[in-house]
């Protein structure tokens, strides 16, 4: 039976778990060991919810984005486990929605092709192709390498995102190639096509929606969310649309996810006429 170890990274404004996250934890633990750090205080005590599907879960706010997380739940799992033991090892982040689908034909995929390292998003930019950080895999040669030891207990806190996606989201693909491992992705994504191509990407298999995709384009990927929405498991539709409207507004969502036309046109006519006074600026 294969080992998996799942180190996972949380985020909530509001210091809460709530039911899309339990969702996506509770999967998780169907086929592996979690361990996981939300960037985050929890002073609701809901943390708690947790538990029965994690060897270990912590709230401590401390602003080093998702590798700080990982990093956290590294050290624990590297200090109170054997990870010589399980045959893959797993970075996962809570920036999506899901999983749309049974997640154990897709680990099975990703983990039948050989790569040392491995994810779900290939980034194809030309200077610096790299494996999106929310969903990573990893074979024991990666894993129980002391460069990785080294790379997981390097992580500080960035002055913003972007140099947090350049030392540690590209650096990590960057340190597999330059200690001779193979990697790769099942789907290879330009841009910006992980947030706006939803419908596509779920049609194809695509087993998570990341959350921004509800606020692109001034809403105009409504239609495309609500199709997605009305195709996977009703618990898994419940949390996404729990988080959602916590997140921003009942209001909001219910603007977003209308089937009126002409609310749907209009939508798109001010995205058009807003994006083409910011072209003119």
């Amino acid at each position: 039976m294969t080992k998996r170890l799942f180190l996972f990274a949380g985020y909530d404004a509001r210091g809460h778990v709530d039911a899309s996250l339990i969702y996506l934890v509770r999967a998780l633990a169907v086929f592996g060991d979690v361990v996981l750090h939300m960037d985050n205080d929890c002073t609701d005590g809901s943390i708690n919810n947790l538990a029965p599907y994690t060897l270990h879960a912590d709230a401590v706010r401390h602003g080093e984005y998702d590798f700080g997380s990982y990093k956290r739940a590294y050290i624990w799992a590297h200090d109170n486990l054997n990870l010589a033991d399980y045959d893959f090892v797993y970075l996962i982040n809570d920036s999506v929605y899901g999983p749309l689908y049974d997640l154990g034909p897709i680990l099975g995929d990703m983990e039948s092709r050989g790569w040392d390292a491995f994810g779900l998003v290939l980034n194809p930019k030309t200077s610096h192709p790299h494996i999106q950080s929310w969903f990573i895999g990893m074979r024991p040669v990666a894993f129980t390498a002391p460069w990785f030891d080294t790379f997981m207990r390097s992580v500080t806190r960035q002055r913003d995102k972007g140099a947090v996606t350049k030392l540690y989201e590209q650096g990590f693909t960057a340190a597999v190639s330059a200690h001779g491992l193979s990697w790769g992705c099942i789907y290879t994504v330009a841009g910006r096509g992980v947030y706006n191509k939803i419908k596509s990407l779920y049609k194809h298999g695509m087993p998570f929606m990341k959350k921004v995709a509800f606020t692109r384009h001034n809403g105009r990927l409504g239609r495309q969310i609500l199709y997605v929405l009305n195709h996977i498991s009703p618990d898994a539709r419940t949390g996404i649309l729990e988080n959602a409207r916590r997140t921003w507004g009942d209001e909001y969502i219910q603007w977003m996810l209308t089937r009126n036309p002409f609310k749907i046109m209009w939508r798109g006519i001010t995205y058009g006429i807003n994006k083409a006074r910011k072209g003119n600026l």
